[in-house]
């Protein structure tokens, strides 16, 4: 996983940017899921490792629906959390504690993976 580019600088540059080893780490890599996926159509190869190893970090961290539908509407679909909570039909408090929920078991498996040589930044 990660890592698949001959461009060391771009995996650097984002290593530095993205502490994968916490959820503020996590919380900023979200929050820039639109910007990497537009920089992944540019020819940035290493906003693709990491676009790959996020999603397939999700899928490994076992959310459970009313967690993935907060993490989805409010960062891949851009909403608020208090818009996220309408969607939802939840207050916006209870859309804050699943995303930290979320947050909490993605980083769970970037941790993982650090501590194995997997994942983003394992084979750098």
């Amino acid at each position: 996983m990660g890592a698949s580019t001959n461009k060391p600088d771009q995996h650097l540059r984002y290593e530095t940017q993205y502490k994968l080893d916490g959820s503020d780490g996590i919380k900023t890599l979200l929050a820039d899921y639109t910007t990497l996926r537009q920089r992944r159509f540019l020819g940035d190869t290493a906003a693709c490792d990491i676009l790959i190893d996020l999603e397939r970090a999700i899928e490994l961290a076992t959310l459970t629906g009313k967690q993935y539908e907060a993490l989805r509407l409010v960062y891949f679909e851009d909403l608020s959390q208090t818009q996220a909570g309408a969607a939802l039909g939840v207050s916006q408090k209870n859309v804050f504690k699943n995303l930290e929920s979320a947050v909490s078991k993605i980083s769970d498996i970037y941790y993982y993976w650090a501590s194995h040589g997997e994942g983003y930044g394992g084979s750098i």
